[in-house]
């Protein structure tokens, strides 16, 4: 923890030119870290597993450590790779120097007909943390998880600090189809980044639903390492006067890969939001097949949207597309809900409604599923905040 600090020190924070966080820096590194001298607060790692029935899982390993014990530690972090000089390794090199607990997981049933169903809750621990997954799904397990991160009714007097690290590894011919729900108060500072590994014929889809606050940021660094793997990355976001950033950071580096990345970022008032996606196909990436899909909806007042799609391709025979789009809500489907007898508020509420659900169904396409992770009352009251504010 204290190498961790003083490398942070001798590097320095996000450079104020770094080209990942140039149109929305984040807070110094102070922030971060202002507890980290504190008394650490137990070994809890606030995550909580069930199934999304309910129940007690099954086919699965579930090891709480703790970061504070030089054993546990070693456990906790081990096959994990030290943070490198990336655009958000100071995020990293932060969370090492204050994590004091974590979660392993590992998945080892389920199959395409019937995988292994599960939900993970996590409860904030302190004013500033910062929480560790570790996510393995071993080679042909089939995993469909709800992650939820819930603000709670009380805001805490400055807002609270998370500063989350979520390590997702998928072994050959694995699925995890993994939704996560993001509610938070308006004054929170929030960074949540997922690594995401994903080996040969292995399939990883990615859709959150989330608030922005003061700071909030959800990236996700995507390595397609295994042929024939892929990642589809979506995010539905609505800011309302606050700030917000999606980034999606997808690698190809093997032959017929593919990857999907979408974002549909509502705004309102005076927020600002920014939604990055940036796709490299290595050489050697042979038929690669690359999407982007980047959509900002100002629903009123004076946002500021930002929307970055950005290839760069080093090998020859690909197939690559990408869009952004930015716009009011269309017209022609208003007028068309409102001949049908609807008053204003409720035709909006009504489309945007129809293009969060269309943006989930393209990640998860079987229906089963799609009902399976969509019900319940946390992704139900985020989905009332998106269209409460559009009608500002």
């Amino acid at each position: 923890m204290l190498m961790a600090r003083e490398h942070l020190a001798a590097t320095g924070w996000v450079a104020p030119k770094n080209e990942s966080f140039r149109h929305l820096p984040p807070p110094p590194a102070a922030l971060w870290l202002e507890q980290a001298e504190a008394t650490p607060s137990g070994n809890s790692s606030g995550w909580t597993l069930t199934t999304l029935a309910g129940g007690t899982p099954t086919g699965t390993t579930a090891r709480t450590l703790a970061a504070t014990d030089t054993a546990q530690r070693a456990d906790l972090f081990a096959g994990l790779d030290l943070p490198g000089d990336d655009d958000a390794a100071p995020f990293a090199w932060a969370h090492r120097a204050l994590c004091t607990a974590g979660l392993r997981l590992r998945v080892e049933a389920g199959t395409v007909q019937q995988p292994t169903q599960l939900e993970l809750r996590h409860q904030p621990t302190g004013q500033v943390e910062a929480p560790l997954l570790v996510l393995d799904i071993a080679e042909g397990a089939h995993c469909v998880l709800r992650e939820l991160h819930l603000a709670g009714d009380t805001a805490a007097s400055g807002g609270k600090v998370q500063n989350l690290q979520l390590h997702v590894r998928l072994a050959r011919g694995a699925s995890l189809q993994h939704l996560r729900v993001v509610a938070l108060h308006a004054d929170d500072r929030c960074a949540h980044i997922v690594h995401a590994q994903i080996g040969e014929d292995a399939r990883y889809v990615q859709a959150f639903v989330a608030g922005g606050s003061r700071y909030h940021l959800q990236r996700s660094q995507v390595l397609l390492s295994g042929a024939g793997s892929s990642a589809h990355i979506a995010g539905l976001t609505c800011a309302a006067g606050t700030q917000f950033e999606q980034q999606v950071f997808m690698r190809h580096a093997a032959a017929r890969t593919t990857s999907h990345s979408e974002a549909l970022v509502l705004a309102s008032g005076k927020a600002h939001t920014v939604a990055n996606a940036n796709t490299h196909i290595a050489p050697g990436s042979d038929e690669a097949d690359v999407h982007q899909r980047l959509a900002g909806i100002p629903l009123g007042g004076q946002p500021r949207l930002v929307l970055r799609p950005h290839l760069e391709i080093y090998h020859d025979n690909v197939q690559a597309a990408h869009g952004a789009t930015w716009g009011a809500l269309p017209e022609d489907a208003l007028f068309y809900a409102r001949q049908r007898g609807l008053d204003a508020s409720a035709a909006r509420s009504l489309i945007i409604e129809g293009m969060a659900n269309a943006l989930l169904s393209r990640c998860f396409t079987d229906t089963t599923t799609f009902d399976i992770l969509t019900q319940g009352d946390a992704l139900q009251g985020v989905l009332r905040q998106v269209l409460e504010t559009s009608h500002g």
